[in-house]
């Protein structure tokens, strides 16, 4: 897409009003249908999604929920991706009413780590156990720009502590140009990471008062111009709470077509963080259109059966019972053991007053290991796919078939025999330990023999084993 290219083509807001004025009425046989059709796996129409929307019967939402999760399960199994969020930086020239970072707000303290501090940062990160990490950093950088954010990538990969070290750097940063997103993809990010906030133009300009991020299209576009310089992964999201829930999946679904059609393939990652308090915001204490529990449980469900092979994110603004309860319903990545202020790692910092937003699960992350395993999953630290260059349509192509499982089981299983072995508690380490061998049973195959054979190899003593 042209940098000058207006949304009025990608976002289209009189056919998403049209989809909404079309069933706003519970319909249980079409609800119905829809859920047999989405059963199978192969993602839902738009018009599909409008349905499952009007969704208000308990019995309704169940048979939603249980939908959502047998889809989950065929495609994800019982792997629930792990990884920790890297604020570097909360300087910032916009002016977004919800975030604690907007420029004009006196109630936190500014600070933009060095790269020594980043280090130290890492290095806590690396000695809790944590593989992955989402580098994010405000629309601001010290004197060095957009070089800034490059130096702290080759940073993060350069740290070392014992056994550890960070495999895979993702990114949330501001829009860039197509040269900084190839700058970017040199660098060896992961997923480029970016939220529109809100698909619905009116609702934007109102929470966007100041600074770059005014720009609606430069900002939704800014996907395009990284899937341009060749980043394969992508991930996007809105911020709940801002604008009607229902436009916004039906907006967030337009993109996700418009990337289909241009690049062959959506994004990677698909985030759904609600708005939460924070610092110097009233906005977010008393969100335009707070999102229920009922209501964000139907948004993840409905996500995962519109779009089933795409990750969905949820963070630690969510507390620890909607994130127990958000695992069987399609989500399949997590924070965990989060800091949203720059040098919260190092520091033990709550990550309240100076961070972001106002943290809902502040477990640490062998807390919240224990009990993803406890509850019968695998915490995965994998890495596998991007560093062999399943990234991209690519994924998308094993993925699909099922081919992917007898790669990502294997990888999650090992990946966490190495946490239990050289981060976890004593009580951690046994719940882990009976967990893989549970799941490892109940694999069949090739997923079986490569399961047994890394863990085999984790134990004997050897590190970063996938396939």
């Amino acid at each position: 897409m042209n940098d000058k290219q207006t949304t009025k083509s990608l976002i289209c807001e009189a056919e998403i009003e049209r989809q909404l004025l079309t069933v706003q009425a519970e319909d249980a046989g079409r609800i119905r249908a829809v859920l047999s059709k989405a059963a199978l796996g192969q993602g839902l129409a738009d018009e599909d999604v409008a349905v499952l929307m009007a969704i208000k019967s308990p019995d309704l939402a169940q048979e939603l929920f249980h939908t959502a999760s047998q889809v989950k399960d065929n495609i994800y199994g019982k792997r629930l991706v792990i990884f920790a969020p890297l604020y570097i930086s909360n300087l910032c020239n916009n002016e977004c009413l919800y975030c604690a970072f907007r420029a004009r707000n006196t109630e936190i303290k500014r600070r933009a780590l060095t790269q020594d501090e980043i280090a130290f940062e890492v290095k806590a990160l690396v000695e809790q156990g944590h593989k992955r990490v989402l580098v994010v950093a405000g629309e601001s950088y010290p004197k060095e720009g957009f070089d800034y954010v490059l130096k702290a990538i080759e940073t993060v990969y350069s740290v070392k502590s014992g056994r550890g070290e960070i495999r895979r750097v993702n990114a949330n940063v501001a829009p860039l140009t197509v040269d900084e997103f190839k700058q970017l993809k040199a660098a060896k990010i992961g997923t480029f990471q970016l939220f529109q906030e809100t698909y619905h133009r009116t609702t934007y300009s109102q929470m966007h008062l100041a600074g770059p991020k005014t720009n609606y299209d430069w900002r939704v576009t800014a996907i395009d111009r990284a899937m341009t310089a060749g980043i394969n992964d992508v991930g996007i999201g809105v911020l709940f709470g801002l604008h009607d829930w229902k436009f916004e999946i039906l907006a967030m679904l337009q993109h996700i077509r418009h990337l289909e059609k241009e690049f062959g393939v959506g994004p990677h990652t698909i985030s759904v963080p609600r708005l939460e308090p924070a610092t110097g915001s009233a906005i977010a204490s008393q969100p335009p259109h707070a999102v229920s529990d009922d209501d964000f449980r139907k948004i993840v469900a409905i996500l995962r059966l519109a779009v089933p092979y795409t990750g969905i994110i949820m963070s630690t603004r969510e507390n620890a019972k909607m994130r127990r309860e958000g695992f069987d319903l399609g989500i399949s990545q997590i924070s965990a053991g989060s800091r949203t202020d720059p040098g919260g790692y190092s520091t033990d910092s709550s990550g309240e007053v100076n961070g972001q937003f106002s943290l809902g699960d502040h477990r640490s992350l062998d807390e919240v290991i224990k009990d993803v395993a406890s509850l019968g999953y695998i915490p995965s630290f994998c890495t596998g796919c991007y560093r062999l260059g399943r990234t991209g349509a690519d994924f998308m192509d094993m993925a699909k078939p099922g081919e992917i499982k007898s790669h990502c089981g294997p990888n999650a299983v090992s990946t966490f025999a190495e946490y239990l072995l050289d981060y976890a508690s004593p009580q951690t380490r046994e719940v882990g330990f009976q967990q893989i061998d549970k799941v490892i049973r109940d694999m069949t195959g090739v997923a079986k023999e490569r399961a047994e054979l890394l863990v085999k190899k984790v134990k004997d003593g050897q590190r970063d084993v996938y396939c």
